[in-house]
């Protein structure tokens, strides 16, 4: 290599371990999608508010809940009051997982849910309503409470609401306890920004428990619990009585991390899954096992082709397409004669009756036979042109004779 070829290498190298450098050191842009997960510490997770959720209910064990709120329910002991906290940009609920909810709180329990949907069959069941005013311009909406107290409070929100509020509530049932307000600009008509105060915190009576519903569950996400609105996520919890069990969920998250591989079930089952590990090390074993005691797999190598064969069908096959049946008859003639001349030495110059008497003799055929054949010879030899026909007939003759 020459010295202008290595500098040349050298340089790419070095851009090379630059880019990987780069790339390497470089800040990571900021996941803004919604997660609310226990665990997730991008902005719209909920790392921050689970880890404070022992300050805020000190008299309560936390129990994160890591399947569907049906399993949890179904098998709860109904002695114990709890409160149930569902925190997600949709819950997305059954009819079953519904029906159990309904049975937990008309117990005289409590559930929290902050989504901008509840699912069908709760909202039908509550006679609520929701809907999202989106605005492009961010950064006007703030949210309140109806609490004589903390009526003058406003909290901001700047980014990632989609302004959720209900549009209709069972007022026999249902207790305002918070609002939100912003700012909606008409950029088609140019018309001044126009202000809207909705409601979007509530509390619905059920039973002997409630369900309190908030619609922006972007106030309790790490972002503006670390922006200084976690007082707002405090007094909205403050309607949570204490109780000995508080439910976490982080099953019907956006972040959840799913498995969608046929084998969940399998794996999800402590015998099935250990069955399905020894029977894979099984086979490994087996392969590795059998690989050694077994020689490498011969070759198999292929015989040369005679294509002698294809090649007559070719010529057959020409003849054929011309329509040239004198010049085919007296091709297979010669060769007909040449194989008497070479196999049993018989002069074929003079086709007579010395020549089938010797042919009969020498070839193991009957008189008869020999003297059909080598007469119809004659006959095609003296025809000025021949059909189709007696070609065929030629080659049965032939064929029958050397049989």
């Amino acid at each position: 290599m020459d010295k202008k070829s290595k500098i040349v290498l050298i340089i790419f190298s070095l851009v090379v371990v630059g880019i990987i450098v780069a790339e390497i050191v470089r800040p990571k842009p900021i996941n803004w999608r919604p997660s609310y997960t226990a665990s997730s510490k991008i902005p719209f997770g909920c790392y921050v508010l689970y880890n404070e959720l022992s300050t805020i209910f000190n008299g309560s064990d936390i129990d994160t809940v890591e399947e569907s709120v049906y399993d949890v329910l179904v098998d709860r002991d109904k002695s114990i009051e709890s409160n149930y906290i569902f925190i997600n940009e949709y819950i997305n609920l059954d009819k079953q997982e519904t029906n159990q909810m309904l049975d937990y709180v008309s117990d005289g329990n409590t559930i929290f849910i902050s989504a901008t949907g509840f699912g069908n069959y709760l909202s039908d069941t509550l006679n609520i309503s929701i809907e999202s005013d989106y605005n492009l311009k961010e950064g006007s909406t703030k949210l309140s409470l109806t609490h004589k107290e903390l009526k003058s409070k406003k909290f901001d929100l700047s980014r990632g609401i989609y302004n959720s509020h209900f549009t209709s509530v069972d007022s026999t049932n249902t207790t305002i306890l918070g609002h939100i307000t912003y700012l909606k600009e008409d950029f088609i008509d140019a018309k001044p920004a126009q202000k809207f105060r909705r409601a979007n915190f509530i509390k619905t009576k059920f039973g002997k428990g409630h369900f309190i519903l908030n619609t922006t569950p972007q106030a309790y996400s790490n972002f503006y619990m670390l922006k200084g609105n976690q007082e707002y996520v405090s007094h909205t919890f403050s309607y949570l009585k204490d109780k000995e069990i508080l439910y976490w969920d982080n099953y019907k998250k956006a972040g959840r991390v799913i498995i969608n591989s046929p084998m969940r079930f399998v794996l999800n089952q402590p015998a099935l899954k250990w069955s399905y590990y020894l029977m894979i090390s099984g086979v490994l074993l087996f392969v590795f096992f059998k690989s050694k005691r077994e020689q490498r797999i011969i070759p198999v190598i292929e015989p040369l082709k005679n294509s002698s064969v294809e090649f007559a069908q070719a010529v057959g096959s020409l003849y054929n397409q011309n329509k040239d049946f004198t010049d085919l008859i007296n091709k297979k003639l010669n060769y007909f004669l040449e194989h008497v001349r070479s196999h049993f030495h018989i002069d074929t110059s003079k086709l007579n009756d010395k020549t089938i008497q010797v042919l009969a003799a020498k070839s193991g055929k009957g008189i008869e036979e020999t003297k059909n054949l080598i007469d119809y010879i004659i006959k095609l030899k003296n025809k000025a042109t021949h059909t189709e026909q007696d070609s065929i007939e030629l080659n049965k003759k032939i064929t029958a004779f050397k049989q």
